[in-house]
């Protein structure tokens, strides 16, 4: 992890912490979309953005195995979204998913995301959301000698797909928490998946 990245990490987790001080006192019902609200995205109402980091997983090969690898390092996503109605929902984001050392080099991988979400609410200050969408996806590969893996660039479209909760300290600001999972193309292989999970913060516009 890189020091920049370590820092975000840190800057993200108390900017959390301070909301959960503020928000502390309020007790109503947060988690509920509200159609007053405006969003940027078409057909949609109930805006928001967010920012969330963590840690990616990539699940490909390290080919002969003659070199040292790594699959995980920082990922980081900004987003936005709006909602059809209470329950459903339409998002857009950008995610980078880091960089691993693999087969004599390193692979690394970024991609915009476009995704429906699903989501209910859990009491009043909870929710837990789905997601199901596309990711084009760009990655680069640099390998060395006898490593058994392709260097180069790819890019495309890959099924992407998650699960989270989030929880309301105010009506505006939220914490979350999610799993994702998104399959984007590498030189060589096709298709292979990088999962993440993040903790972020959400602000209701």
């Amino acid at each position: 992890m890189t020091a920049s990245r370590s820092r975000l990490v840190k800057s993200t987790l108390c900017a959390a912490l301070l909301a959960a001080a503020c928000g502390s006192t309020f007790a109503q019902a947060y988690n509920t979309a509200s159609t007053n609200r405006a969003s940027y995205l078409p057909y949609t109402t109930a805006g928001y953005v967010g920012i969330a980091v963590g840690q990616s997983k990539y699940k490909v090969g390290n080919g002969t195995g003659l070199y040292n690898s790594d699959d995980k390092d920082t990922a980081f996503k900004l987003y936005g979204g709006g909602m059809f109605n209470q329950n459903l929902g339409l998002e857009l984001g950008y995610i980078n998913f880091g960089e691993i050392d693999r087969a004599g080099g390193n692979t690394k991988a970024q991609g915009l995301n476009l995704s429906l979400v699903a989501k209910a609410p859990v009491g009043d200050r909870f929710d837990v959301f789905g997601k199901l969408g596309t990711t084009y996806g760009w990655t680069k590969t640099s390998s060395a000698a006898g490593s058994g893996v392709s260097g180069g660039k790819e890019n495309g479209f890959g099924v992407s797909y998650g699960v989270g909760a989030s929880y309301y300290f105010t009506p505006q600001i939220a914490a979350t928490l999610e799993w994702e999972r998104h399959d984007l193309k590498f030189a060589g292989t096709g298709k292979d998946g990088i999962q993440a999970v993040t903790v972020g913060l959400r602000y209701n516009y």
